[in-house]
C-alpha cells in the first residue's frame, strides 16, 4: 500500500514512525514550544536524526480542555518553523482543523493535513482537493474544550468506523483520491479509557483498507493504565505503539522517536520483517 503525500509516496508496509513538534504553549505531554522557532526547528531536527520517517506539527492545542487558538496566533506559530522544515528530506504533516491555516501550510510546503474533525468543513475539503497533500481523517466527539466531559456511545467500533466511512465518501465526493486518505480512530478525544481499549482491539477492522495512524503517546488512557504521570509513560507509550502495529498501524504517532524506532526494530527482527 502507498500513500501520496505531497512530494513523497510513502511505502506503508512497514510501519512509519511520524515525530511530534508540538508549537504550543500548552501541551499535555509538556513539550510545547511555542513562540521559540530556533527550539522547535532543533526539536524537529533532533526527531529526524533520531530515525522519523515524518513530522507532524500543530500550533494549536487540542488537549482536554483546551481554548480555541486565533488563527493569526496558529499562522504565527507554525509558519515561521514549517518554511524553514520544508526541504528537510522527511514528509511534513500539519496538525490543523482552519481551511485558511490548511491552505497557508500548503502554501509553505506541508505534504499533509491532520484534521481532528475529519475534514467535517467543506471549506477544509475545498481547500486541500486541489494539491497533491496527504489527509489524515480523524474522529473526535465534541471539541476538545468538551470532548472528555462524558462521552457516550451505544457501540463505539460501529460509530467511529461508520464516521470514518461516511469522511471517506464525502472525500472521494470532492475528487480526491483514495491513495491520499489516512485515517485515525483518535484515542482520546471524546472517549473513555474502556472506549479507547475496544478500539484499539477493533483496529484491523477500522482500517477498511486504508492506513491507520494511530497516536497514544503519552496520553491519559496509559496514566489510567499504569497510574503513571505523563513524564513517566514512555514504556506504556512504547508498548502500545507496537500492540498498535501488530494490529495494523501504518503510521505511530510519537513523541519518543529513538526508543521507538529501536522497538520496532526488536518487533521486526521477531516478525521476520526486516528488509
Amino acid at each position: 500500500m502507498k500513500l501520496r503525500c505531497g512530494k513523497f509516496q510513502l511505502e506503508t508496509s512497514r510501519p512509519l514512525v511520524m515525530g511530534i513538534v508540538n508549537l504550543t504553549p500548552d501541551s499535555f505531554s509538556g513539550d510545547g514550544l511555542a513562540n521559540d522557532t530556533a527550539r522547535a526547528i532543533a526539536h524537529a531536527e533532533a526527531q529526524i536524526a533520531a530515525g522519523a520517517d515524518m513530522l507532524d506539527l500543530g500550533a494549536e492545542s487540542s488537549r482536554p480542555g483546551a481554548q480555541p487558538t486565533s488563527l493569526d496566533e496558529e499562522l504565527a506559530r507554525l509558519l515561521p518553523v514549517l518554511q524553514v522544515l520544508k526541504g528537510c528530506g522527511v514528509p511534513l504533516s500539519v496538525d490543523t482543523y482552519k481551511p485558511a491555516v490548511m491552505a497557508a501550510a500548503l502554501q509553505a510546503g506541508a505534504d499533509m493535513i491532520n484534521d481532528i474533525t475529519g475534514f467535517g468543513d467543506v471549506e477544509s475539503l475545498k481547500a486541500v482537493a486541489n494539491s497533491s497533500c496527504a489527509l489524515c481523517i480523524m474522529h473526535m466527539q465534541g471539541t476538545p474544550r468538551t470532548m472528555q466531559s462524558q462521552p457516550v456511545y451505544c457501540d463505539v467500533v460501529a460509530e467511529v468506523g461508520g464516521f470514518l466511512a461516511e469522511r471517506v465518501v464525502a472525500c472521494r465526493q470532492a475528487g480526491i483520491a483514495d491513495e491520499r486518505l489516512v485515517l485515525d480512530p483518535g484515542f482520546g478525544f471524546g472517549k473513555t479509557l474502556a472506549h479507547n481499549l475496544e478500539l484499539f482491539r477493533h483496529l484491523p477492522e477500522l482500517g477498511r483498507g486504508f492506513p491507520l495512524l494511530v497516536g497514544v503517546s503519552r496520553k491519559s488512557m496509559l496514566g489510567a493504565i499504569t497510574g503513571k504521570p505523563v513524564e513517566d509513560r514512555l514504556t506504556a507509550s512504547v508498548t502500545a505503539a507496537v500492540l498498535a502495529t501488530e494490529r495494523g498501524a501504518a503510521i505511530l504517532r510519537v513523541h519518543d522517536v529513538a526508543a521507538m524506532r529501536d522497538a520496532l526494530a526488536v518487533w521486526a527482527a521477531i516478525e521476520g520483517n526486516n528488509d
